[in-house]
């Protein structure tokens, strides 16, 4: 290997190919280049971010693009990229230590590690003379760097009926969300509330909120990151296919509840943008940049003129009592005033814009991901009535099992048939997840459930573990489920729904504090005995079943539910039952 030049243009990755043309000497994660660094005493300059990041953008645009802090990276260190959502063991360890030494983090993440690699120093974001002066604080660097292990997050079990209490108390009543600035899509909350059967307003609200305001791409569906402001004004305009998953689970389950149109259109227009712009092959890709042309939110902006253009002066008006028009680099970002629906003329829009350059599109198909996808899928195919969710689904679990299950090992992800090496806890927690509503759904891959509970539990060395490779520490898996669901509480609620449905004894597990473990709480309710096990020879219509509810094939009709099991003599005797309670 010739550690004299940029070796990415043999990465796999997208994001590794944005900084092929960099002036830094940049390799990647491996153990040769570890070794490297080690006998010659260099200090790893370890760089992680992801293709659709725009800091990310903006800094190698600047500084790694710069000769003289190219100059100064390839003569005093080793400098290697990491795609986090490639190695999102690498970058979770480097997240741990950015927090705990200096509160916060972000991306793009920086970390300085000895050649023993044990991280010393982390930044985020830096202009060229700041990133220089460090530079030349940190070659120098010749102290004794401690091993780094990351403190365990505080999860101390609580009550289920203090939950609810805590969750009410962190709520912002006035612009709806859980956080106050910036605001995120509170996924895993919303599902925990959605699943307790308690269903207080914020549910409403804020799914109301969220699908009217600025994070909603009202035109093409789907979702965006987040927003920067209270008021879910302003996005970040980059769209994950994480956020389409959960959300699409979410609007799912809170349409069979509410029953609000609104909330079935805005679902079933996640589906449309999951099969018009992440599609591809039965599997999903995993991001859209915010950016266009080096300019954020550029595809998805209008002037006032543009949209007189594309609409007739009848619609235009009826496109004003809609839709509000916000301030976004001298031009306007569009937000509903109301849920109302004017398809027609938003399918004109849409037209119109898609004739504009589009976001860089990362074609990385991530495992996990795809996985909750599918779970999104089959959950608006229960509630929505929706046949083509059910096939979009079914289509990507048997194209995993023939692209990403090589060997008996799961693959973490992969880019035009080159898949990635490394076993991933929270990939295989997804997967047997995944197969758990695939087999309650459709009676088929109940083989699939049996094995995968053995592989899942193969991560838990004592603790359980995040990943499994050969050129990087074991290092605990994450329990926070922000903004997807943790490794953890994956891996928790996948065993105890295949175990569930397999017939096999479970364990109780316990409730965490609300808002940063709610997916864990998910996996709590169900094994505290606060969701529905229903036995029967038939699957019964979801729409007469509680959310939450598993449904087992048996040829006894019963109800499992509060500690106690009841027998009925008829389906008819056992939904009576189920839907007094």
């Amino acid at each position: 290997m010739d550690f004299k030049r940029n070796n990415l243009d043999l990465a796999s990755s997208p994001y590794l190919q944005q900084h092929k043309d960099n002036l830094v000497h940049w390799q990647e994660w491996s153990n040769p280049v570890i070794e490297y660094a080690k006998k010659n005493n260099k200090i790893l300059f370890v760089s992680s971010g992801y293709s659709t990041c725009h800091w990310c953008h903006v800094m190698a645009k600047e500084a790694f693009s710069d000769k003289s802090i190219a100059d100064f990276l390839n003569k005093h260190f080793v400098s290697i990229k990491i795609d986090r959502e490639q190695r999102p063991d690498i970058d979770q360890f480097m997240m741990s230590f950015i927090q705990e030494t200096q509160g916060q983090g972000g991306w793009p993440l920086n970390v300085f590690f000895d050649s023993n690699t044990n991280p010393f120093f982390a930044m985020t974001y830096a202009p060229i003379p700041s990133l220089l002066q460090i530079l030349e604080q940190v070659k120098n660097y010749s102290g004794k760097t401690a091993t780094f292990k990351p403190i365990s997050s505080i999860n101390e079990s609580t009550e289920h009926s203090n939950i609810l209490n805590a969750i009410k108390a962190s709520y912002d009543s006035v612009n709806h969300g859980f956080n106050f600035q910036p605001k995120f899509p509170p996924h895993n909350t919303l599902l925990y509330l959605l699943h307790s059967g308690e269903e207080p307003t914020s549910v409403q609200n804020i799914l109301e909120t969220m699908s009217k305001k600025g994070l909603h791409d009202h035109l093409q569906g789907g979702f965006y990151r987040y927003c920067v402001d209270e008021k879910w004004s302003i996005p970040h305009f980059e769209k994950m296919l994480y956020d389409q998953a959960m959300l699409l689970w979410n609007y799912s389950l809170a349409y069979k509840d509410y029953k609000k149109e609104h909330l079935k259109i805005t679902a079933n227009k996640i589906i449309k943008c999951l099969e018009e712009t992440f599609l591809s092959d039965n599997l999903f890709y995993s991001a859209h940049d915010a950016d266009t042309l080096h300019e954020e939110g550029a595809t998805y902006i209008w002037t006032l003129d543009e949209i007189k253009k594309a609409l007739s002066p009848e619609e235009f008006k009826t496109f004003e009592k809609t839709y509000d028009l916000i301030p976004f680099e001298n031009k306007f970002h569009l937000i509903k005033k109301t849920n109302e629906s004017i398809k027609d003329i938003e399918e004109k829009l849409l037209e119109v814009r898609n004739t504009r350059p589009q976001p860089f599109i990362d074609k990385k198909i991530i495992t996990s991901w795809n996985c909750l996808t599918g779970i999104g899928l089959l959950h608006a195919h229960r509630y929505l009535d929706n046949d083509k969710a059910l096939s979009l689904a079914t289509n990507l679990f048997d194209e995993l099992l023939d692209k990403h299950l090589i060997k008996g090992d799961l693959v973490h992800s992969s880019l035009n048939g080159k898949t990635q090496s490394g076993k991933f806890l929270e990939d295989y927690a997804s997967f047997l997840l995944f197969a758990t509503y695939i087999f309650e759904e459709t009676g088929k891959h109940k083989e699939a459930v049996g094995d995968f509970i053995e592989k899942v539990e193969e991560f838990k060395v004592g603790n359980w573990i995040e990943s499994d490779s050969s050129d990087f520490k074991k290092i605990a898996a994450s329990d926070i489920d922000q903004p997807t669901p943790s490794s953890i509480s994956l891996a928790n609620l996948a065993i105890l729904r295949a175990k569930i449905l397999t017939n096999q004894e479970y364990e109780t597990i316990n409730y965490k504090i609300p808002i940063s473990h709610d997916f864990n709480n998910i996996a709590a309710l169900t094994s505290n005995g606060e969701t529905h096990i229903i036995h029967a020879e038939e699957k019964l219509d979801w729409e007469q079943l509680p959310l939450g509810t598993i449904q087992v094939k048996s040829k006894e009709i019963s109800d499992c539910y509060k500690g106690s099991c009841k027998e009925f003599k008829s389906i008819k005797e056992l939904l009576a039952s189920v839907n007094k309670e």
